[in-house]
């Protein structure tokens, strides 16, 4: 062979070695080092594709033929077993993983799980059309939830302070009520107690939700520090679970929904309004928030108003919070 061929040759078969070697691709990446794994859940729809996950087989298809989802009622219970190491990972609001960060949990958010759009709602009486007349009124909302965070962020948006309006604390369930017999001039809440206190007031209508601060209110998937360091590879197969089956839900959303409302004890009919508020996030949608407008904006946003409300009190950072990586290479 001609000595200037074989250098062509050669130079040829080493990139085409390097370009295979330097590449990885998804499945590469799904090797759990066991089939076990444990979640904390809640019932609620939010979380809802980890069901399909496990109905649909995708869980056992990526390597994970033994997953304990364990339910929580409220997010102390989570917490406490997060620290003392009972469960791997955790299903909870964004600000909630946020608030485990500043008080020294160590956990990491490896996936966003899905968005309120209309799910989440300041509802107001006729009077009232644009967030500054929210001064002096008097305002339902749950403390330390979603709603807390929502009202924070409006409030804000607005330019008004807490101490401007008279915020009347009580459950997400009875704020509607309180709207509709006109003990308060707003409420904060969510599906389905929107759709009900409009459907018995047909004057009440909603001035802000999710639409208009996109993510603010959403959901996470945490997983413990050590998990994420001896255990990567359960958690790229969680996350390619969760992304196939948010796949197979808007191929079959009426056949998801279905498998969801079962997990969280519930007939598709009654949920109807709070699966169509709602947006799964996908591996895709993640690698693009967590590099653009979740980290640019709406985590300052989230950490303002949680914050504001006591519900995280130390000053923590984007990085100490995400961990973006796992998204960032089942993207690829």
């Amino acid at each position: 062979m001609d000595l200037t061929i074989k250098k062509i040759v050669t130079f040829a078969l080493s990139f085409i070695t390097l370009f295979y070697v330097g590449t990885t691709s998804a499945n590469d990446l799904i090797k759990p080092e066991s089939n076990d794994i444990s979640i904390g859940i809640q019932p609620w729809l939010g979380y809802g594709q980890w069901y399909v996950a496990k109905e649909k087989g995708f869980l056992a298809q990526n390597g994970l033929t033994n997953v304990t989802m364990t339910n929580f009622v409220e997010d102390k219970d989570i917490n406490a077993a997060l620290a003392s190491k009972q469960i791997d990972g955790a299903n909870v609001a964004t600000h909630t993983a946020m608030s485990m960060v500043a008080a020294g949990i160590p956990v990491k958010i490896v996936l966003l799980l899905d968005t309120s759009k209309t799910s989440d709602a300041i509802l107001v009486n006729p009077n009232i059309k644009t967030l500054a007349e929210l001064k002096g009124q008097s305002i339902a909302y749950e403390e330390g939830t979603t709603s807390d965070i929502l009202l924070r962020n409006a409030l804000d948006k607005a330019g008004l302070k807490w101490d401007e309006i008279n915020p009347v604390p009580m459950p997400a369930a009875s704020a509607g009520s309180a709207l509709i017999s006109k003990r308060v001039a707003a409420a904060v809440t969510y599906e389905p107690y929107i759709t009900v206190a409009r459907s018995n007031d047909a004057t009440i209508h909603v001035l802000y939700d999710g639409t208009q601060a996109p993510g603010i209110i959403s959901d996470a998937f945490v997983v413990r520090n050590e998990v994420i360091e001896k255990n990567p590879g359960k958690v790229y197969a969680l996350i390619k679970s969760w992304n196939d089956a948010v796949r197979y839900y808007r191929e079959h959303t009426q056949e998801g929904r279905a498998i969801i409302a079962k997990g969280v004890g519930e007939s598709p009919d009654e949920i109807t309004t709070a699966f169509n508020g709602v947006e799964y996030l996908s591996v895709a949608n993640n690698h693009d928030l967590l590099h653009a407008a979740f980290k640019q904006t709406t985590f300052a946003q989230i950490l303002k108003a949680a914050t504001s409300a006591d519900m995280i009190m130390q000053p923590i950072t984007y990085e100490q919070v995400i961990d973006s990586h796992f998204v960032d290479d089942l993207s690829k």
